[in-house]
């Protein structure tokens, strides 16, 4: 997921604990956690409605632990237990490869500012109105992506995940799919993946479309239908319709503040807010080509200027009675990116009272959410579901 997204501020510098859970190997479980879902926990049916509920779905992998949008963080997703992995953020190559990443400029997320070959390919682009300084995938050939490796994105929040800068390179979302069949042999489970069609708008521009290359491969690993274990998502809603043209997977609109604008309206002079989108009306018009939304957690319950909670919305309930299912974004153990009331101590890499967080997400009936720290997750998930 990516820059419209409102719970991506940085934190401070200091200490982070430690992984909270042993990992007993690819089965797929966590000490005191179950790898699959028990009997009767999910809807009835087939495709994303056998997911389930509340869905845990690991953000980037697991990313509180390892570099983001790698083979590695999207493995320990798995081995902690998580029903679905977003792999991956995708964005465009020169030569018109699909990569995962969180974002096109990737002087954050790689160590493409050591390798002084690349140093010419530095600039400055404007990107969905904002100019952004750095490298960006578009402009490399998969060949020259494949010669750097990934980095930690936000390393003063998360400096243990530093420990494995280096170690993998940037996935192609071919290998991803490659990947997920391989994993769903090896566990004896269907494994799912959530990516993210990104920037989809100004990839377009440049004769980069991605609705197109993407369903290509879906279509090509035999992925694209309506219980395909894929769920595409993205903030601009006529990706999303694109995408429901091309394929016949489950689909995601992702939405950001209420004030915001998706780019793909700024572009076209639809006046309309995300706001818009959330009133009954326009949750209804998503329905029409969608099966869920992924709002921002501030969507359903707002915070105070202080960063406390609120009173929930009626998000929850109308985008149910619309027949859309809900999986907001973000869940961080980290103080900084919990509300207020559940921030601990001062130190601002520390970890709150994070299950108090989950708790009162899930209790506004929500159908899943995503994570960065899935063991996390499935415990609060664990003690919700157990009452």
């Amino acid at each position: 997921m990516g820059t419209q997204k409102s719970d991506e501020q940085p934190g401070g510098t200091g200490r982070r604990a430690l992984l909270g859970a042993a990992v007993l190997g690819a089965g797929g479980a966590v000490l005191g956690l179950p790898g699959t879902a028990r009997a009767g926990e999910g809807r009835h049916g087939g495709g994303v409605k056998s997911l389930p509920v509340p869905t845990i779905i690991g953000h980037r992998g697991a990313s509180g632990y390892r570099p983001e949008h790698t083979l590695g963080s999207y493995q320990l997703a798995l081995d902690l237990g998580a029903h679905v992995v977003e792999a991956g953020d995708l964005v465009p190559t020169k030569d018109g490869h699909i990569v995962c990443r969180h974002e096109p400029e990737i002087g954050g997320t790689t160590d493409v500012a050591d390798h002084p070959e690349f140093a010419g390919r530095k600039t400055t682009k404007l990107l969905d109105g904002v100019s952004v300084t750095g490298w960006f995938t578009e402009d490399f050939t998969l060949a020259e992506l494949k010669t750097l490796r990934a980095i930690e994105r936000i390393p003063a929040n998360r400096p243990h995940n530093t420990l494995y800068n280096g170690r993998w390179e940037i996935p192609t979302f071919e290998e991803v799919l490659k990947w997920q069949d391989e994993q769903t042999r090896k566990r004896g489970r269907q494994v799912w993946i959530y990516p993210e069609t990104k920037h989809p708008t100004y990839f377009r521009k440049l004769g980069l479309g991605l609705e197109e290359r993407v369903a290509k491969l879906l279509r090509k690993y035999g992925k694209d239908g309506k219980n395909a274990p894929v769920i595409l998502q993205s903030f601009e809603p006529t990706s999303i319709q694109r995408l429901n043209k091309l394929v016949g997977n489950p689909l995601v609109v992702l939405l950001s503040s209420a004030t915001s604008r998706p780019w793909d309206f700024v572009e076209t002079g639809d006046p309309r807010t995300v706001a818009d989108l959330i009133t009954p009306k326009g949750l209804k018009e998503i329905a029409g080509y969608a099966q869920g939304i992924g709002p921002t957690l501030d969507l359903v319950i707002p915070k105070d200027a202080n960063g406390n909670l609120t009173t929930p919305t009626t998000l929850v309930a109308d985008a149910h009675k619309a027949g859309l299912i809900l999986h907001p974004y973000t869940m961080r153990n980290e103080n900084p990116f919990l509300p207020a009331e559940y921030r601990k101590g001062t130190d601002a890499d520390a970890y709150g009272d994070v299950f108090g967080a989950y708790r009162t997400y899930f209790a506004t009936g929500i159908d899943g959410v995503f994570t960065d720290n899935p063991d996390t997750g499935l415990l609060a998930r664990q003690d919700f579901v157990n009452g």
